[in-house]
């Protein structure tokens, strides 16, 4: 394991009196970009964790949106388990458990309750996968929730990458019967004094606007000598939606799928620099193709678009320094965000927002060519589903 400062920087959260600071995972591949190996490798240890400790019980396993829906999804491939995350997307004709997370720019979770209902008879435990936890009041929550709904005696767990609970909330756990799995162990105390330091004078580039004259697309933002490049985009079979209930070793079958489609059409050749960027809560999937890109014998990066606004800064030791502020790919009318983009000699751009935001596809392809970049492709895996 490398040391925890190699690991995480503490960063400033934008206009949030609940929480002023953020722990940035810079192995994560979410807000930092990063070789896909190294977000695999940790996942991929926690999920050994889970494995040695829970092995004659039948498991479900929830991962937190946004952040941790790839760490969820890659323990429910090792292990072979359910799998579901919660969302704040919209999804039709089911109905939801409400939760929110107060510390959070979008505060309102929700996980689908009829896909709770077709599993819970057949689990022994739900374990509820997160990046990082600081009080564990959003997971007890639900936990009160499920337990108050379903009458029946399950067992909790949280499994994280980092765990900064203190003393109180560690006994709050043991008292409520909640288990808890962590790689490594953080201390809070001093985070808020070291986001109040943070300088917030690293480079911000406001909304990348659009909208449509005469059939096509013009484009005002900070620098509109930079023309928005072609954005080749293709459409991928097999789609399984990771908000609904499904098996881990089902997904990754798709995924692999899905990698044999986008191998198939894309040159991505070997020797280049290469971008992967997943979008959102859509993360497993980019990860996934960046790893398989990487073994081509390229040199990949890998992160993904947010809705965490967050300062930036241009501090060398501070996690990051460029902010681009862009329209969501799923809907008009969000803002999302994406953090130290670079040259590439390709782009791919994994997604499952289905057509028809094509001012999202145009800011954040308008943020990817202020860095010269030209190949940009963009693949969407969404067919036949009823995500809004």
């Amino acid at each position: 394991m490398e040391r925890i400062e190699e690991i995480i920087g503490i960063a400033k959260r934008e206009n949030n009196t609940k929480r002023n600071y953020l722990v940035v995972n810079k192995c994560q591949g979410k807000h930092v970009p990063v070789s896909p190996e190294r977000p695999l490798k940790m996942f991929s240890e926690l999920a050994e964790e889970v494995s040695k400790r829970y092995q004659k019980e039948q498991l479900l396993l929830i991962g937190f949106a946004e952040t941790a829906t790839a760490i969820g999804e890659t323990l429910a491939i090792h292990l072979g388990t359910d799998y579901m995350q919660t969302t704040r997307e919209k999804i039709e004709d089911v109905e939801y458990f409400y939760f929110s997370e107060s510390h959070s720019h979008a505060t309102e979770q929700k996980v689908i309750k009829n896909d709770l209902d077709a599993v819970i008879g057949r689990i022994d435990r739900i374990i509820f996968v997160e990046d990082e936890v600081t009080t564990g009041n959003t997971i007890g929550k639900i936990v009160h929730l499920i337990r108050q709904t379903y009458q029946k005696k399950l067992l909790f767990s949280v499994a994280s990458l980092l765990n900064g609970m203190d003393e109180e909330a560690r006994e709050r756990y043991q008292k409520e019967q909640i288990d808890m799995i962590y790689l490594i162990k953080t201390d809070h105390s001093r985070y808020p004094e070291i986001a109040e330091k943070c300088s917030n004078d690293g480079r911000y580039h406001s909304k990348f606007q659009s909208y449509p004259v005469c059939g096509s697309v013009e484009f005002a933002d900070i620098n509109p000598q930079k023309s928005i490049p072609e954005i080749k985009e293709i459409s991928a079979s097999g789609f399984i939606n990771a908000r609904r209930l499904h098996q881990g070793t089902d997904y990754q079958a798709a995924c692999e799928k899905l990698w044999q489609e986008i191998d198939a059409r894309i040159p991505f050749g070997t020797d280049k620099n290469i971008l992967i960027l997943g979008t959102e809560e859509f993360m497993y999937p980019a990860l996934y193709t960046a790893w398989r890109v990487e073994g081509l014998g390229n040199r990949v990066k890998c992160h993904a678009t947010t809705r965490s606004p967050i300062v930036v800064s241009q501090n060398p030791k501070y996690p990051l320094h460029e902010r681009y502020e862009l329209i969501s790919l799923y809907e008009d009318d969000r803002t999302t965000y994406l953090y130290d983009l670079a040259h590439y000699d390709l782009v791919l751009i994994l997604t499952d927002a289905k057509p028809g935001k094509e001012w999202g596809v145009a800011s954040l392809g308008r943020a990817l060519a202020a860095w010269g970049n030209e190949e940009i492709y963009l693949v969407r895996w969404c067919e036949n589903e009823k995500l809004l």
